[in-house]
């Protein structure tokens, strides 16, 4: 706590914001920190860690956006991450963000962080659902029963952000001790009594809060156990007496304290919560629609279709005037730089850097408007109902919808959809994911299907590429099917999914996250894409003396060792083979290897040359379902080892070689 009672200029005192998942945290933390904001990683894994500064009335604040959780319990990584920060980094406030509209369950994790020993300010966002939806809370009743201050905003309207920082700083300067509210009943709290009264005189810990920790131990949380198990066997013996009494008359202990924080919570609500109840809001009417039992696959396919409508419609126009701008570029470059350099420089300009590079940065804006797309979804709060609609049929192939989250953020990149397995408590569950997320396509993978879909499929390019979609979805229900019955037998975790309400989706926040996609897609073009594109450059351009692209030199040399192996998909050409092997380091530079081999030639026309409709639709599928890129490959590996990357590599290609191969063979019959 930076100084004693009054805050001073220089003090910098430290805010972590912590809520479950959906409450807008995320909103409140820009609206806190605006643009002073860094990305980074929570120390040891992949999890994205928000840190960001704003200053109020001259003082300064670092805050630190927790990852979203339900509880303090440690079974998730989340969890385990946001526990280690409190205890260990004691930051000196905690705002405890709820969605106002369900108090009910978000109130859990408040009360947690409360019996922690933490400095806490509770933040109800959303205030203006909370109006909408005719509910109105007593927020000076919720504050007394808390024992902490209560804060009314709304994070997307940008209202009540300056009473927080108010609160905040006038909490932060004043308060030197928390104000200790119990919620047990009187045998629990005799228990914790007694507990901390031996933690205080014991061995076990100096650091941790003595309260906190001794309803750990009653909850026999296994990691606090670990203390007492190496304190003195007559601390341990009282502590293990005291809980065993005390489960002689209320049962499990862990049990009977969450039911008194719920009964706890329960009382706020009843008092302080006024609801009309004669009303039916506007999610309880787009839910009997959206998550109907027989409407909502069907809505779900349709919405990923109009995704990738407004995709191709859209992005295409802006696709072609920068293609055109490329196209100017390489002929300017050629006419510059010709018969002032060397011929090999002119040819490194125009064939390896404009033509490969460009090749893929053209697919910026169709990237662009998936991402925004994706991100109307999900800020509209859809997303989380094709979790939900989709939960029927994942049982059936023993997981749940839980699953399908990870899977859907695949549409966008892999890796992340491998990180979100983490919030899967069962561990069969999450390998099952990480072992079939990559069969959800990408948006590295969108250029190839951009190409070849413009050149074969241009009057129905939506609905082919939708297809390939589905495919993907297909495959990766179909095999988690085959892995749960074999290989990875076992019980599903139950499914708890928080579905938050409707709301317009948050322009400024649904443009940053496309237009940060967008950004993270063109580094890559600026970065791997160019280092690929070199090396392909450098491949066709060698050994000295052949010519440009041809089969004598170096790239020649590997496609035609690669391409017999693609006989069965319809494909007996040596530049398919390079760029397979390309597209294991990153899907995006499939396209690049192309028109870097294809160098000045015309992309379109060359592939028209190589491909048959059906061809192009199995070389798709191979594309789609092939081992995934080496970003993906590693971060299988950290999650879960270096067989279970390597086993996902193999299959997948296999599996891949497999269905383009009976595509193409099946499609021939009834073609021929």
């Amino acid at each position: 706590m930076p100084s004693k009672g009054v805050l001073v200029e220089e003090d910098v005192i430290d805010i972590a914001l912590a809520g479950n998942p959906s409450v807008g945290k995320t909103a409140v933390f820009n609206a806190l920190t605006g643009m002073h904001q860094k990305i980074g990683n929570w120390p040891g894994v992949t999890i994205e860690k928000k840190e960001g500064v704003f200053s109020f009335g001259g003082i300064k604040a670092r805050v630190v956006d927790l990852p979203g959780i339900y509880g303090l319990n440690a079974f998730s990584i989340d969890e385990r991450i946001s526990r280690d920060y409190l205890v260990t980094s004691r930051p000196d406030l905690v705002l405890s963000i709820i969605d106002s509209t369900n108090l009910q369950r978000n109130l859990y994790l408040t009360l947690e962080l409360i019996e922690m020993g933490m400095n806490v300010i509770v933040v109800l966002n959303m205030q203006d659902e909370l109006e909408a939806q005719g509910i109105s809370i007593d927020t000076e009743g919720v504050a007394r029963e808390l024992g902490v201050p209560v804060v009314m905003i709304s994070a997307l309207k940008r209202t009540g952000i300056k009473d927080l920082k108010d609160k905040i700083f006038e909490y932060v300067g004043k308060v030197s001790s928390r104000t200790e509210r119990k919620f047990h009943d009187q045998r629990i709290e005799e228990a914790i009594r007694k507990i901390e009264s031996l933690v205080l005189h014991s061995d076990i810990s100096s650091e941790l809060d003595p309260r906190w920790l001794s309803i750990k131990l009653i909850e026999k949380d296994p990691e606090y156990r670990t203390l007492l198990e190496r304190a003195s066997s007559g601390t341990k013996g009282a502590v293990d007496q005291i809980v065993s009494d005390l489960e002689k008359s209320v049962g499990d202990a862990s049990i009977a304290m969450a039911q008194e924080r719920y009964r706890s919570i329960q009382e706020i609500y009843t008092n302080f919560v006024k609801k009309n109840t004669g009303r039916v809001d506007f999610t309880d009417k787009l839910d009997r629609i959206l998550t109907n039992r027989w409407l909502g696959i069907p809505i779900f396919f349709f919405l990923m279709w109009l995704t990738f409508e407004v995709t191709f419609t859209i992005g295409n126009f802006f696709l072609e005037q920068i293609e055109i701008g490329f196209e100017w570029l390489s002929e300017s470059a050629v006419s510059l730089l010709a018969g002032n350099v060397p011929e090999i420089v002119v040819s490194l300009v125009s064939d390896g850097i404009i033509s490969g590079v460009g090749s893929v940065m053209v697919f910026v804006p169709n990237i662009f408007f998936l991402f925004l797309m994706i991100g109307v979804l999900e800020s509209s709060g859809y997303m989380s109902r094709a979790a939900f609609v989709m939960d029927r049929l994942m049982h059936k192939i023993g997981l749940h919808g839980k699953s399908f989250i990870p899977m859907i953020i695949g549409f966008g990149c892999t890796v992340p959809a491998i990180m979100a397995t983490r919030t899967l408590e069962s561990r069969k569950d999450r390998l099952i994911t990480m072992l079939v997320s990559p069969f959800m396509s990408c948006s590295a993978r969108l250029p190839i299907y951009l190409t070849f879909t413009g050149i074969f499929f241009s009057k129905h390019q939506s609905t082919v590429v939708f297809s390939i979609y589905v495919i993907g979805i297909a495959a990766a229900i179909g095999m988690a099917m085959l892995f749960k019955s074999t290989i990875l037998k076992g019980e599903s975790s139950p499914f708890v999914l928080e579905l938050p309400p409707y709301r317009p989706p948050m322009v400024k926040e649904t443009l940053r996250f496309a237009g940060s996609k967008s950004l993270m897609f063109l580094k890559r073009a600026g970065t791997i894409i160019f280092i690929v594109v070199l090396v392909i450059w450098a491949l066709a351009t060698f050994p000295a003396g052949v010519e440009y692209g041809s089969k004598e030199s170096y790239a020649g040399v590997i496609g035609s060792t690669v391409a017999p192996l693609m006989k069965p998909m319809g494909i007996d050409h040596w530049e398919s083979g390079v760029a397979v092997l390309m597209g294991a380091l990153a899907k995006e530079v499939v396209v690049g290897t192309y028109q870097t081999l294809v160098g000045e030639g015309n992309l379109e026309l060359t592939l028209s040359e190589y491909f048959t409709p059906l061809s192009a639709y199995a070389f798709m599928l191979f594309t789609l379902l092939y081992m995934p890129c080496v970003a993906v490959f590693g971060a299988i590996w950290e999650e879960a080892g270096v067989k279970w990357a390597l086993f996902t590599a193999v299959y997948t290609t296999v599996f891949a070689f497999i269905v383009a191969s009976l595509v193409f063979q099946i499609g021939s019959l009834f073609l021929a």
